[in-house]
């Protein structure tokens, strides 16, 4: 089933959603309060400025979260509608709890970006009538606070990663694919998802310890088998100069390809646009090149399954030289509209300061034309 997974098509639809039931204890539920009060969202201030709340509008939170953006839309006008998304159980269940603040105003929706637009159409949605929407991309801060996701190198658990593993118990886990795949195929994983300069290296040693000792069970274990193969440069730090961990993109490309994340990014970005209405704006925070990489093509329109061109801004790639660039673009039927002053925007010094997960965040702002 991993090998399958590595070799799946892009864009994969998925036609229907599954929901499992679970148990939980009083302490479980107790914790869930406790990520939603500790969340703290990223760039609040900015996204609620150019998405330009007003009342009666509506609103589309591809990622709930734990309801940060949410809430500040929800606030920000009178009688303001938001179809809250997320496809993380945990965040469902926040979002219900939050809905009962917000009677009739707020809808949560259990999917995955993929399984979003039917389950959107069904609660009424009609294509061209949503006013805004906000995406804020890869992992929450509850998700990372979790041992027991396994998504963190800074608490030891289950090697896991499954944003939505409630619902889909028969999906690899980060474990799964680390103790299956072969080198060739992690030293790929680590290298286009994580963007690691010794993928080969650090997949190798993950070979080696399978061979040697047993199978990688927890985030440690992965940490110190990364840490061993790359301690020639475990010197690494993050934007903020602060002492970087070796392992911190090989756990970032497994994440990535666990949940399918780019994949996912795409499809969010395609069912925003045929549910916007023309003027509504598209709010989109990434925290790692290649998400941004994904955002920008489509806010520039272009082709998503197309190879990055190396020589010439990728919209032109296929016009003939006797066309100027404000020709082409005249005659190209465009889908985005950067707005101007929100090409790319950074987060404040205070706010990094005060919110180190804000350090490596972009946020970009696209208009949705006729």
């Amino acid at each position: 089933m991993v090998v399958e997974l590595l070799c799946r098509p892009h864009y994969r639809v998925l036609t229907h959603c599954r929901t499992y039931g679970c148990r939980r204890s009083s302490s479980a539920a107790a914790s869930e309060r406790q990520q939603e009060l500790s969340h703290r969202p990223v760039m609040l201030r900015e996204v609620i400025q150019h998405l330009n709340v007003k009342d009666n509008q509506t609103f589309i939170d591809f990622t709930f979260g734990a309801g940060g953006h949410t809430r500040k839309i929800l606030k920000s006008a009178e009688n303001v509608r938001v179809y809250g998304i997320d496809r993380d159980p945990v965040a469902y269940r926040m979002a219900s709890a939050v809905a009962e603040e917000f009677p009739r105003r707020l809808i949560p929706v259990l999917a995955r970006f993929s399984e979003s637009e039917d389950l959107l159409l069904k609660q009424g949605i009609q294509p061209n009538s949503v006013d805004g929407a906000i995406l804020d991309c890869g992992c929450s801060s509850m998700q990372f606070d979790d041992p027991s996701r396994g998504f963190a190198l800074s608490h030891d658990g289950p090697l896991d990663m499954r944003m939505d593993r409630e619902r889909y118990p028969d999906e690899p886990t980060a474990a799964d694919v680390v103790n299956s795949l072969g080198a060739e195929s992690l030293a790929r994983i680590f290298k286009v998802y994580g963007e690691e300069k010794k993928s080969k290296k650090v997949a190798q040693a993950i070979i080696d310890s399978r061979f040697m000792l047993k199978r990688i069970s927890t985030t440690w274990e992965l940490a110190e088998v990364v840490r061993g193969a790359l301690h020639e440069m475990c010197e690494r730090h993050d934007k903020l100069l602060r002492p970087a961990h070796s392992a911190t993109k090989v756990f970032m490309a497994l994440r990535i390809f666990v949940n399918n994340e780019l994949n996912e990014l795409n499809y969010a970005l395609r069912v925003a646009s045929r549910l916007l209405k023309p003027g509504g704006r598209m709010v989109v925070l990434s925290f790692h090149s290649l998400e941004d990489r994904v955002v920008k093509r489509h806010f520039q329109d272009v082709d998503i399954d197309e190879p990055v061109s190396t020589t010439i801004s990728q919209k032109y790639r296929n016009a003939t030289t006797w066309h100027s660039r404000d020709e082409m673009d005249s005659e190209r039927t465009r889908i985005w509209q950067p707005v101007e002053n929100a090409r790319l925007i950074l987060p404040t010094e205070d706010e990094v300061y005060e919110n180190p997960r804000s350090r490596s965040a972009k946020l970009r702002v696209a208009e949705k034309l006729a």
